[in-house]
């Protein structure tokens, strides 16, 4: 998860959106971990635990946990992750590719206990972090992988209905998990019907190039804003096949709100849809290049664990 880098005096106002922080409330550090791949520190400002990375002196939120009701997103980007419900032409099995606190994870096992949710972090401190102090339990459907994305995937035969992305390390994704040969693979593991929901962060200079490359392997592709004022963040929908009708994806929202008792309403956040052309240079620049591998796949395999770790 990548929202913005702030101050931890600035966290719930400018991460969360909550409103002005009273003179008594206080944020406490509740744990910090120096593990291979990250600095990572976990915030306690009530109701809400805040888990954070650290990069180049600042600090990115990656989850946010509201305690008293663990199926609350307080962060509305996450909300729109869930609108994958409504494009999958079945949901049996939902793959997620990025972790943190695990909290689009878990908010989809409280309401689908029965389809089987796989997420897949590469860091074991985030997932020991997230059992500790976001919610997180070893739950029938519901399985933890500390594995790299895209070796997961590439030594993975299953294929799934959902596959969500959200893997940042501070402010960038890893590049392995941006390029065409990614993007591939994961279509490989898409079933019938399959979608590809992706958090993208539209200030990056990287951004039209990004979905630039997602179009040059799922070629319908589709944009959410949240509209407030404290997530910039871009959903991204990519799918294969005929683009969706507008009225098939409102009639798909309404039998699966009523079909799973949402917290967030699917229905309530179509109104955001924007399709993209990846060929109109009105959106998407001219200038922008699929990004590729840089190197043969046997290489890309031995690089990925020296790429995923930190800088000194």
């Amino acid at each position: 998860m990548l929202i913005r880098p702030a101050l931890l005096g600035a966290l719930a106002g400018a991460f969360l959106g909550i409103g002005a922080v009273s003179a008594q409330e206080k944020t406490t550090l509740l744990e910090s971990r120096e593990s291979l791949y990250n600095n990572i520190y976990v915030y306690q400002r009530p109701p809400y635990v805040i888990m954070t990375f650290g990069h180049n002196k600042q600090l990115y939120t990656e989850s946010v946990l509201d305690t008293g009701d663990d199926r609350v997103l307080p962060v509305p980007y996450t909300r729109f992750m869930t609108l994958s419900l409504i494009y999958a032409k079945n949901v049996n099995s939902i793959l997620e590719i990025g972790f943190g606190g695990g909290r689009v994870a878990w908010y989809l096992h409280r309401f689908l206990p029965n389809v089987s949710i796989t997420s897949v972090e590469l860091d074991p401190a985030v997932l020991a972090l997230s059992r500790k102090y976001f919610g997180i339990r070893d739950e029938t459907n519901f399985i933890l992988e500390a594995r790299d994305g895209r070796l997961f995937l590439s030594q993975s035969k299953d294929k799934y209905d959902i596959i969500l992305i959200d893997a940042y390390r501070g402010p960038f994704v890893p590049f392995h998990l941006m390029t065409k040969e990614f993007y591939q693979i994961v279509k490989d593991h898409l079933a019938d019907g399959g979608v590809v929901v992706q958090n993208v962060d539209p200030d990056t200079m990287l951004f039209d190039s990004a979905v630039k490359t997602i179009g040059a392997v799922l070629p319908q592709i589709e944009l959410y804003k949240t509209n407030d004022t404290s997530d910039d963040n871009l959903v991204t929908v990519a799918y294969d096949g005929a683009p969706r009708k507008a009225e098939d994806l409102a009639t798909a929202a309404s039998e699966r709100d009523k079909a799973y008792g949402l917290r967030y309403q699917l229905a309530g956040m179509l109104a955001g849809r924007k399709r993209i052309d990846i060929n109109d240079t009105q959106t998407i620049s001219a200038k922008a290049n699929v990004m590729t591998d840089d190197f043969a796949p046997v290489d890309t395999l031995k690089s990925i664990e020296q790429h995923n770790r930190k800088l000194p």
